[in-house]
């Protein structure tokens, strides 16, 4: 055993005690077009053996695809091999919440959605073409598109019991008038009720993202445009707040937590000993992906803190000694995620999407002037302060680099 501990030591000590959450549109590609800067800074994450030096998630706002086709198309852009296990999509989170998941649910969005729906755990599923086909009079925005006035068969229609949004989806009039039809109904929009049923049934929203960036000059609608209307029209015509059980996607901090999930999961599978304990997320949207590292920063901190008071009022009483098994942590936000060794994330904001530099400004260490206009969620209370990223660069590129000096990583 002794003439193996120095070899033992060598690779613990060689092993990665940081993760990189990485966004994708704007930092890796926008919209089609890979960004030049991407395959360059992921050739300095992988070894000769094709495997990465560091756990990576892909954490993005997303929400059209499955995880594996977002996987497939990570791996044309960056020349690498991406597994389905690195990606984060805006709905992913939803997996954790089962109570959900055998529950009737409107599914809102574009793209394959019922498989989407189902490979995160939902049972019961409704589209919106199949509430538009049970229900032909409901959808009458589109004259090409209106059914022929006659009597309507009876449906038997199951009653749904929660609407979840992935993503902007096509055809919005469609989409707004039958979500506002499923509200106004208790999910039964066959009926008409006497009075407005109120709270209205679960409302969960992934993705809150206002702006995007395609290969257009400027920033595209986002799903959180969508959702602006939604709510906009549900309070114009009810005079009451359209209400959300859960809001996903950064900057949620539901995200975040899961995405940290994701990295120690992917450290324990590689055999890493080294407790993870930074978390660097590299985005170029200083309302979403800065603002989310630097909220969940935040948390971390005042969880350490707590934990840390915690230990000292046990230790105090003569209960234990100064050091907390991870998994005591009773603040757990669902099943599968559990308390890490996490202590801080790290927001690198780069200069390739929605963020571009002021004329002459000095990339680098500081803050960052985001404007008088907030882009954030309504149910997003304004921080100036966590819309400023720890370190500015150019591209991904120039992130890797900074972080590698940073941590005093040596890639081997």
């Amino acid at each position: 055993m002794g003439d193996f501990a120095p070899m033992i030591m060598q690779l613990f000590y060689t092993q990665p005690c940081f993760g990189l959450l990485v966004d994708i549109d704007g930092v890796l590609v926008r919209g089609k077009t890979p960004i030049p800067a991407a395959r360059k800074a992921f050739k300095k994450l992988m070894n000769m053996k094709g495997e990465f030096l560091v756990p990576v998630v892909f954490v993005t706002n997303s929400g059209n695809c499955v995880r594996q086709t977002k996987a497939d198309q990570l791996t044309q852009v960056l020349g690498v091999p991406i597994s389905q296990d690195q990606v984060m999509m805006a709905h992913s989170p939803l997996r954790m919440f089962k109570h959900y998941h055998d529950k009737c649910v409107l599914v809102s969005g574009q793209g394959p959605v019922m498989d989407i729906a189902k490979s995160i755990g939902f049972t019961h599923i409704i589209t919106m073409e199949m509430l538009r086909e049970a229900f032909p009079l409901l959808d009458m925005m589109d004259h090409d598109r209106k059914p022929a006035l006659s009597s309507p068969k009876p449906v038997k229609f199951p009653n749904i019991e929660a609407i979840i949004l992935f993503c902007e989806p096509m055809q919005w009039e469609t989409h707004l008038q039958l979500i506002i039809d499923v509200l106004l109904t208790a999910g039964n929009p066959d009926c008409i009720p006497r009075q407005l049923l109120y709270p209205h049934i679960p409302v969960v929203a992934c993705n809150m993202d206002l702006m995007w960036v395609a290969e257009g000059k400027t920033p595209r609608f986002g799903h959180g445009i969508f959702v602006l209307c939604l709510e906009n029209i549900y309070k114009k015509i009810t005079g009451k707040v359209l209400k959300y059980e859960l809001v996903l996607g950064k900057p949620s901090e539901i995200t975040y937590h899961y995405a940290e999930y994701l990295i120690r999961a992917q450290a324990a599978e590689r055999g890493w000993l080294k407790p993870i304990h930074t978390l660097y997320a590299i985005g170029d949207n200083p309302m979403t992906d800065i603002y989310g590292a630097n909220l969940y920063n935040r948390y971390l901190e005042e969880e350490s803190s707590a934990k840390g008071s915690r230990v000292q009022a046990k230790v105090a009483a003569g209960k234990q000694t100064a050091t907390v098994p991870q998994d005591e942590d009773p603040d757990v936000i669902a099943s599968e995620p559990t308390a890490g060794s996490v202590t801080c994330c790290k927001s690198v904001l780069v200069c390739t999407g929605v963020y571009t530099p002021p004329k002459d400004a000095i990339l680098g260490h500081g803050e960052l002037t985001t404007g008088a206009v907030f882009h954030g969620h309504r149910d997003i209370t304004l921080d100036a302060d966590l819309s400023d990223a720890d370190y500015i660069v150019p591209d991904i590129d120039a992130a890797v680099d900074l972080i590698y000096k940073l941590e005093e990583y040596v890639p081997k």
